[in-house]
C-alpha cells in the first residue's frame, strides 16, 4: 500500500483546484482579513487571476494554502502607490520582478510545514523564470516574518483599517538564500548523473599536458581499471559522448566482408538502426516491440537463415536505455554457439551499474558519465583484439589510431581523466548489488500499485525502469511536479512524452532509502492527479 506524503504542493491547473483557490481566498480576504466584501457563493475572483501562477498545498484532495505570483505590470501595488520604480533602489531590474500575492495558509494548518513547503515551491518558481527581485503586500501583523525571511520595506503603507499592508521587496540573492533550506535534489536520471565531491574536486586541478609521463602514466591506470571491470583485453579513451563511441563502432563494422544483424526493441536500437544505415553497413534489421526481449529461439532463427549471406556480425543494445529491457548479453553469446560471429554491444547504460562481461565481445560502449558516476565526457571503446589504423576511416574515428597511440593520438583532457579515475575507486561489487536490490523494491511496489512497467518481466536486474502512465496523469505534468519537489526523474525526451512514460534511473548515486522518499511522493501525486480525473469524468457525465 502507497505511504500517502503528508502533503503535495504543486502549480495550480486543474479547474477544481481553481474553485477551492477561490474560496480560500474569500475566506481569507473578505472574512478573516475585510479588504473585499463578502458574498453568499463564498468565492473571491482575485483581479489579477489571469495573469497569476498560484502555487498550492495539498491536504488529500483540499487546497490548504496558496501563495501567487505575477509578472505583468502594472503590479496591484503599481495602482496602490503609482508607478513602484519610483520607490525601489536603482539598481533592480524593474523589468524582471514579480510580484507575490495571496499568501494564505488555513488556520489549522498555520504551524505546520505548510507554510515552508510552499516557499520551497516559490523558490523553485523564481529560479525558473529567472526573476531578479519581487515586491509583496506584507500585512502588518506578519512583517517580523517578511523581515526574517528577507524583505525589506520601500514607499508608504496602503491599505484601509483592517487590511494594513506595507509595501516590501525581496532580491534575488535573498530568495536563492533559501536554497540552503532546501533538500538536496535527488537525480533518477539516465544522465549526466550525479558525481560525488570528491570527483568534482579533481575539476579545480591544474590541467597538464597529454604529451607529459605523467599523463600516459594515468591513462594507463586508468584502462587497466576499466579492463578489470569489464575483463576486456583492451579499451580506447576518447573525448567524446557515447554517440562518438558508437560511430567508431561502426567504422569498424564497416570494414568487416561479411553481413550484419542489428537488433532493435527500443529508441537505443533504432540508432543503431540508423546509424547502420548512414555507414551503408551490409545488414539486416530485426525489431520487436519495444520493450520486448528477443527470445533464444528468435535470435536461433535469425542466426541461421540462408538469406544473402551467413551473419558475420551482430550489433544490439545491452539495456535498452528507452524501456529499461536487458538484452541479455550471455542468452546472445549462447545462442552464437561455435559460429565465428562478431558481437558489438551498446553498453552505455550497463557499465558501473551491472556486472558486464566483455570476453566474448568484438567492440563494445561505454561512456565515463553513467554508471561509473564520473564527469560526462569520455567515450570508451572496449575490444579483445589489436585494431590497426585505416585510412578510409575518418581520423577522430579511427580506432586503430587511438591504439596506436595508446589513446592519444590526439589533444586529451587530464581533467576528465582524473575524474574518471577517482570515480573508478568505487566499489562496484557494492554497486552492483544496491542496484539490483533497488530495482526490486521498486518494481515490486510499483507493480503493486497498479503501474504498468517495463521491462514487463522482473527477470533480469536493470538500472532502469519505465513507467506506462494511463492517461489520467501527463507524464510531462507529473515529472515538472516531481523536478519542483526535488525528485529529478526522466521525462523530458520527445520518446517518452510522445508515449506518455517517465522514466526512474538507479544509474546514478541514489540510495534504497531515497527511493522509498521519491516513491511515496510520486505514488501521492499520481493518486492525486487520478481521483481528480476521476471527479472531472462525472461532472461531464452529469
Amino acid at each position: 500500500m502507497a505511504k500517502v506524503s503528508s502533503y503535495l504542493f504543486k502549480i495550480a491547473s486543474h479547474p477544481q483546484e481553481f474553485e477551492q483557490i477561490f474560496r480560500l481566498n474569500h475566506d481569507t480576504f473578505a472574512e478573516e482579513i475585510p479588504q473585499h466584501d463578502k458574498n453568499e457563493q463564498g468565492l473571491l475572483v482575485d483581479a489579477y487571476h489571469e495573469h497569476n501562477t498560484y502555487i498550492i498545498a495539498l491536504k488529500e484532495k483540499e487546497v490548504i494554502g496558496m501563495i501567487s505570483l505575477a509578472d505583468n505590470r502594472p503590479f496591484s501595488l503599481d495602482k496602490k502607490l503609482g508607478d513602484i520604480g519610483d520607490y525601489l533602489p536603482n539598481q533592480m531590474n524593474i523589468n524582471k520582478l514579480c510580484e507575490i500575492r495571496l499568501l494564505s495558509v488555513k488556520e489549522k494548518y498555520r504551524k505546520t510545514k505548510v507554510f515552508i513547503g510552499l516557499l520551497r515551491m516559490l523558490h523553485h518558481v523564481f529560479k525558473e523564470k529567472g526573476y531578479e527581485g519581487a515586491v509583496i503586500s506584507g500585512i502588518l501583523r506578519e512583517e517580523k516574518l517578511y523581515r526574517h525571511i528577507g524583505f525589506i520595506p520601500f514607499a508608504h503603507q496602503v491599505g484601509s483599517a483592517g487590511a494594513i499592508y506595507q509595501p516590501m521587496y525581496i532580491t534575488k540573492d535573498h530568495i536563492l538564500l533559501t536554497e540552503k533550506l532546501l533538500p538536496s535534489p535527488v537525480s533518477f536520471l539516465p544522465g549526466p548523473v550525479r558525481v560525488s565531491k570528491e570527483i568534482l574536486q579533481t575539476l579545480g586541478r591544474q590541467a597538464f599536458s597529454h604529451r607529459d609521463a605523467a599523463f600516459m602514466e594515468l591513462i594507463r591506470r586508468v584502462q587497466v581499471s576499466l579492463t578489470q571491470m569489464t575483463q576486456a583485453k583492451y579499451v580506447q579513451i576518447m573525448i567524446g559522448t557515447g554517440t562518438l563511441a558508437n560511430d567508431a563502432v561502426a567504422a569498424q563494422l564497416a570494414l568487416l566482408k561479411g553481413k550484419g544483424l542489428v537488433l532493435s526493441n527500443g529508441e537505443f536500437g533504432e540508432r543503431l538502426v540508423n546509424r547502420a544505415k548512414r555507414y551503408q553497413l551490409q545488414c539486416r534489421i530485426v525489431r520487436k516491440t519495444w520493450g520486448e526481449p528477443f527470445t533464444e529461439t528468435e535470435l536461433a532463427a535469425e542466426l541461421d537463415a540462408e538469406i544473402d549471406a551467413e551473419i558475420d556480425w551482430i550489433w544490439y543494445v545491452h539495456c535498452e536505455t528507452s524501456t529499461g529491457t536487458v538484452n541479455d548479453m550471455e542468452r546472445i553469446t549462447r545462442v552464437i554457439g561455435g559460429k565465428p560471429i562478431k558481437q558489438a554491444v551498446d553498453c552505455i547504460s550497463t557499465i558501473g551499474a551491472l556486472p558486464v562481461d566483455l570476453k566474448n565481445v568484438y567492440l563494445a560502449t561505454g561512456v565515463s558519465g553513467k554508471g561509473i558516476e564520473s564527469i560526462s565526457g569520455l567515450a570508451l571503446v572496449f575490444h579483445n583484439q589489436e585494431i590497426q589504423p585505416n585510412e578510409q576511416i575518418p581520423p577522430y574515428l579511427d580506432l586503430g589510431l587511438y591504439y596506436l597511440h595508446n589513446s592519444v593520438p590526439y589533444t586529451h583532457s587530464s581533467s576528465l581523466l582524473s575524474a574518471l579515475e577517482q570515480a573508478l575507486t568505487k566499489d562496484f561489487t557494492k554497486k552492483y548489488s544496491d542496484v539490483a536490490s533497488m530495482y526490486a523494491y521498486t518494481y515490486k511496489r510499483l507493480t503493486g500499485s497498479q503501474f504498468e512497467l517495463l521491462p514487463k518481466e522482473q527477470q533480469h536486474s536493470s538500472p532502469i525502469i519505465s513507467i506506462i502512465l494511463d492517461k489520467q496523469i501527463s507524464s510531462v505534468e507529473i515529472g515538472e511536479w516531481m523536478r519542483r519537489q526535488g525528485y529529478y526523474l526522466h521525462y523530458q525526451s520527445s520518446y517518452l512524452q510522445e508515449r506518455n512514460w517517465i522514466q526512474i534511473s538507479m544509474l546514478g548515486n541514489v540510495s534504497l532509502a531515497a527511493i522509498i522518499d521519491m516513491l511515496d511522493l510520486f505514488e501521492s501525486m499520481c493518486l492525486y492527479l487520478r481521483n481528480l480525473q476521476g471527479e472531472i469524468n462525472e461532472a461531464l457525465v452529469e
